[in-house]
């Protein structure tokens, strides 16, 4: 089985880094991979990169003529959205094939919407660059910008550019918004994306994550992933009913195993190729994307019986699921089988609907429990 992610921060440098850092920047650590990656043919590369790069260049004629404007229910956050522009079936397609790592950078940056933001929104990084901000803030940034990708080349210490430019922006964005201020699981995302955008474009793209992919999720309370925490549930109920009963017998909350995916969106879960392409995914078609990398992971960890038996209890299947086999995080098992599952927009509705009235009966019930308990207390 793979180690851990989690694991990784408390294991001695010596033992697992390298002298020279991989392809991707890593010197050590689980998202380290020596195995190299198989190449498309130089034709395969060359036409992928022309349509992305035809599609960037002239991003606002195209985007006019292929996207459609519906009155529809989309999950970001699994809030309600309505009237919103829905990427037509080609867009998303060729990001479940896989952006071009020449134009991956620029994608990004335009398929969250950042260009927009930064367009509309002109001097406004280097403005709140040059605020103090909340003190406390500032200190908890300070005490956690160490912990990002520690193997990786960009963060090795405080002098590198990565921890520079990672302080920046979690600062600029804790002013940008105060009502989220900073929350830790935010970290792991803005460092990803300063591995692959300059400091203000990989802002806005932060931005754009935090407040409309992840929209809610870093509020204290964590009301919105304890929803999605019941969502994700029922919709394991339906793709895998056998692993959902597992669950059910031994109590595994989902809060115990999915939070971590669903904070810091995949980033300290899954190898860095796999990582890659969810994201190109995820820009595209938002959070459903996690919940089905999520399914994927959950369902086949879990699929054989022989393993399930092996799950005696709470703590086995926690392990399970935690540090999930090497096959079912690579890269084309998970793209393959996020596609595979029998999922429609439809369903997701449904039980974001289910989520919605669930918690409302039981903020009701307490709420009566409570004014009966006001009630029946003696007075003075």
């Amino acid at each position: 089985m793979a180690t851990a992610p989690r694991s990784l921060d408390t294991i001695s440098l010596c033992s697992t880094v390298s002298s020279c850092p991989d392809r991707n920047g890593f010197y050590g650590g689980f998202q380290r991979t020596d195995k190299p990656k198989e190449p498309l043919s130089k034709a395969q590369i060359i036409a992928r990169e022309k349509k992305w790069l035809y599609m960037i260049e002239n991003w606002s004629t195209y985007m006019s003529k292929n996207y459609k404007k519906v009155r529809t229910y989309i999950l970001s956050s699994l809030i309600e959205q309505i009237e919103i522009h829905l990427f037509c079936f080609q867009i998303r397609d060729r990001c479940r094939k896989g952006i071009p790592k020449s134009v991956r950078p620029k994608a990004w940056f335009y398929l969250s919407g950042a260009y927009l933001l930064k367009k509309k929104n002109p001097n406004v990084y280097s403005e709140l660059l040059e605020k103090p901000g909340n003190p406390t803030t500032i200190e908890e940034i300070k005490k956690d910008k160490h912990r990002q990708f520690p193997f990786h080349e960009m963060f090795l210490d405080e002098q590198k550019v990565g921890q520079i430019e990672l302080f920046n922006v979690l600062k600029a964005y804790s002013i940008y918004n105060p009502k989220v201020g900073f929350c830790q699981a935010q970290a792991p995302i803005a460092a990803f994306l300063l591995m692959h955008l300059p400091a203000e474009d990989a802002f806005w793209v932060f931005v754009s994550v935090c407040d409309v992919y992840l929209q809610d999720y870093f509020i204290p309370g964590l009301e919105v992933i304890q929803n999605d925490a019941g969502i994700l549930e029922g919709l394991l109920k339906k793709t895998c009913p056998p692993v959902y009963r597992h669950l059910q017998k031994h109590k595994v909350e989902p809060l115990l195993y999915m939070t971590d995916w669903f904070l810091c969106a995949m980033t300290r879960t899954l190898p860095w190729e796999t990582l890659l392409r969810v994201w190109d995914c995820f820009l595209a078609e938002g959070i459903r994307v996690i919940f089905k990398v999520a399914l994927v992971i959950i369902g086949a960890s879990l699929s054989r019986h022989k393993v399930r038996k092996t799950c005696t209890g709470l703590c086995e299947t926690l392990e399970v699921l935690r540090s999930p086999e090497e096959h079912i995080v690579e890269e084309e098992f998970i793209i393959n089988n996020m596609m595979r599952l029998n999922l429609r927009v439809e369903d997701f509705q449904i039980e974001h609907t289910r989520q919605k009235a669930r918690r409302a009966k039981q903020k009701a019930q307490q709420e009566a429990e409570a004014g009966g308990h006001r009630r029946n207390m003696p007075t003075l």
